[in-house]
């Protein structure tokens, strides 16, 4: 098999904005509110990137979720296609294609077909999706927990436990090998690197099977776009994109106990490739509003809607409306455990606290550009904190030599934003 890439490249990173700092780009999940429809998500997420694109946004990368009530973003391809046509500047992508749904090749002809109409302005972002291991033999067979781990600061960023899970959870596993028949995942992946060598080499017009077999796809072959790895651990995918030298994107809104881990296994493993020096991209969590008071009423059904994800058997319910959630000291023990890291992370507060806060996890993890998501009920809040945090985020250069801790030695949402 063919293991030649293209010469190694400039950083993927844009240029810096005007205030100094690093570029600041956006996940879109397309966001499903209740009393809302995927269509309507679909047609505001569109909206939303023409603003992003008006504001400055480096890029928008959509997510790819299959039968999540509350989650519209299920076809990065065909939102990044809409979304590329009718926006002038902002490069647009997946954060990312699932290679348990989706197989490599056809991923990259897809994004490969987009490059082709907006050259420059693509990110072909490609990521592994969980698979349960088989199940307990014996209807007895005790579950084995992963049990919490006690939370840290570094340089200022809260870094929470690990949440306890159970991989052999009977609800979760059943729910994934369902989804899994229905959407008729069906193909049994390579290693995560051959499945990224297959796109290099496709695009470096390179590629040979393992029997010698060349193979071209014009799409793919010579593409203008840049590969990204998405990675939530220090595992294969984070050691595999070093490796390759291809760039990173770390899931601090995912699995924030593992984002420093996952970094820095990255930096460990980088050899030049695709890239002359390692890039990294890290994603938080973010809710911005005029007044700290209103953003935190606004994250009030945050923890509803992560704890659907992660324990119930339908996956991400429709975004609660503020008001309708249980206070967070009415919640039994096992439910705050199991969506604390989450919550405690979410940057949540007024203009000037979470530029604050997000400065902090750029310099804890060395970031070389932020990805942040945002959800609420009311697709205008959405709007109005992407506009407020651009205000303040490219414009104003942040102080020489500050080194203000952005998170407090505790979790900052303890008290004050669940």
């Amino acid at each position: 098999m063919s293991h030649q890439h293209p010469h190694p490249t400039a950083t993927p990173g844009g240029p810096r904005p005007a205030s100094g700092r690093v570029p600041l780009s956006v996940l879109d999940l397309a966001i499903v509110p209740e009393g809302a429809t995927g269509q309507d998500a679909v047609r505001r997420a569109v909206g939303l990137a023409r603003d992003l694109d008006r504001l400055g946004y480096h890029r928008v990368w959509y997510a790819e979720h299959h039968l999540s009530p509350g989650v519209g973003s299920a076809s990065p391809a065909v939102l990044a296609a809409a979304v590329a046509a009718r926006t002038e500047r902002i490069r647009v992508g997946s954060g990312a294609v699932l290679l348990s749904t989706t197989s490599p090749l056809v991923a990259a002809e897809q994004f490969g077909t987009i490059a082709a109409l907006h050259p420059g302005r693509v990110d072909l972002g490609l990521g592994r999706a969980f698979t349960p291991p088989p199940g307990e033999k014996g209807a007895g067979a005790p579950r084995r927990a992963r049990p919490a781990t006690g939370p840290r600061v570094v340089d200022g960023l809260y870094v929470p436990g690990a949440p306890p899970a159970d991989v052999n959870d009977s609800v979760l596993r059943e729910r994934i090998l369902a989804q899994k028949r229905i959407v008729g995942a069906s193909r049994t992946p390579a290693s995560f690197r051959d499945e990224l060598e297959l796109v290099l080499g496709l695009r470096a017009g390179t590629y040979r099977d393992e029997r010698g077999t060349s193979y071209v796809s014009p799409p793919v072959e010579g593409a203008d776009w840049d590969l990204w790895v998405l990675a939530s651990s220090a595992g294969e995918s984070a050691r595999v994109a070093g490796e390759l030298g291809l760039p990173l994107a770390a899931n601090y809104h995912v699995a924030p106990s593992a984002t420093l881990d996952t970094v820095a296994a990255y930096r460990e493993a980088f050899r030049p490739g695709v890239l002359d020096e390692p890039y990294v991209v890290v994603s938080a969590d973010v809710l911005v509003a005029d007044t700290v008071e209103r953003a935190r009423e606004l994250a009030t059904p945050f923890a509803d809607w992560v704890l659907s994800i992660r324990s119930g058997a339908d996956g991400a319910i429709a975004y609660p409306a503020p008001g309708t959630s249980p206070a967070w000291e009415d919640r039994p023990e096992a439910e705050r455990a199991l969506v604390a890291d989450r919550v405690d992370t979410r940057i949540v507060g007024d203009p000037e606290t979470v530029v604050r806060r997000l400065e902090t996890l750029r310099r804890a993890t060395g970031a070389d550009e932020l990805l942040v998501t945002t959800a609420t009920h009311d697709a205008d809040d959405a709007r109005r904190s992407f506009a407020l945090l651009a205000e303040h985020w490219f414009a104003g250069a942040p102080a020489v030599g500050d080194t203000t801790t952005a998170t407090p030695a505790v979790a900052p949402a303890l008290a004050t934003t669940r």
